[in-house]
């Protein structure tokens, strides 16, 4: 998955999609999140680097993950790689 070239991301949580012209907001494990994937780290990574800096559980993680990136896809805010649909 990566995050549209496009889409602007401030460091306070703030996205602006100007191909919509909608904007959104997202905690500061969001923006750390977004920011790995502009970094085009896989989900491994992300994961990895999560779960050593913050106190929570491998299954907490996956769910929360997997919630995030499907809002991103859902408001048209990433892209996803081939390799990662199968």
């Amino acid at each position: 998955m990566k995050i549209k070239k496009n889409i602007a991301i401030s460091d306070s949580g703030f996205i602006f999609n100007p191909s919509t012209g909608e904007s959104f907001t997202v905690n500061p494990i969001g923006v750390e999140i977004i920011t790995l994937l502009k970094e085009d780290k896989v989900k491994e990574d992300i994961k990895k680097q999560i779960l050593d800096k913050y106190q929570t559980e491998d299954i907490v993680f996956e769910k929360d993950y997997y919630d995030f990136v499907g809002m991103l896809n859902h408001y048209h805010l990433a892209e996803t790689n081939e390799e990662e649909e199968s």
